[in-house]
């Protein structure tokens, strides 16, 4: 059974795939933290700015099979899309806690490339056509190669350099979100003079929260 919280088309906001057109399918539950504002202070994971609990957001709901899901996502993309590769990036909370080789295996079979975006710390299955880590605080990963490193800027306990030797081919910094935003943060120019200073990195804003789509 699978539990997704939400399952929509949009445009992907965020990285080196920012501004493609993408399914995004949210899964229920992290392994972080219980998405419970009442346990963020001892979670695992104290930043994150996501509703991951329940299935009972736009798109959402129970999937009994991989077949019934992929279904459901390939239904969200446009039947007009032209040659455009039917996109679908599976996100969370943490998409490993559910996703398995049976939903890739079926999402491949009527056409879809398969994204993730995962904190790292649970072992990918096989078939994933990018793979996006985003390392959480001292939560050791256990991914240490993929498509794109994500990390949100600044973490005390998760500094870019802790990360810089691992076999990644794109490495992002994104200032970490604060809402309501402070009129007086600089963590953008911060962020901005980090990847300056060390070109190996480069910027991710979150294009999607500026343009006002979903």
């Amino acid at each position: 059974m699978y539990q997704v919280k939400e399952a929509f088309y949009t445009l992907q906001g965020e990285g080196a795939q920012a501004g493609r057109a993408s399914v995004f399918c949210r899964f229920s539950g992290c392994n972080l933290w219980s998405g419970r504002e009442r346990d963020r202070a001892t979670a695992r994971c104290t930043f994150c700015d996501t509703d991951f609990v329940g299935t009972d957001g736009q798109g959402g709901g129970r999937f009994a099979t991989p077949a019934a899901l992929a279904e459901h996502i390939s239904a969200l993309w446009p039947s007009d899309a032209g040659t455009a590769v039917p996109y679908v990036v599976f996100t969370g909370g943490e998409p490993l806690l559910q996703l398995d080789p049976a939903l890739i295996a079926t999402l491949h079979s009527v056409g879809f490339e398969v994204a993730v975006e995962t904190n790292g710390t649970l072992t990918p299955p096989a078939g994933i056509d990018w793979l996006c880590v985003s390392p959480k605080g001292k939560n050791p990963l256990v991914i240490d190669q993929g498509d794109e490193l994500k990390l949100v800027y600044p973490q005390t306990e998760a500094p870019p350099e802790a990360f810089a030797q691992l076999d990644f081919r794109h490495f992002f910094l994104q200032p970490m979100d604060l809402s309501p935003l402070d009129a007086n943060d600089d963590t953008v120019a911060r962020t901005t003079a980090y990847c300056l200073a060390n070109p190996q990195w480069r910027l991710s804003l979150q294009t999607h929260k500026i343009a006002g789509f979903d």
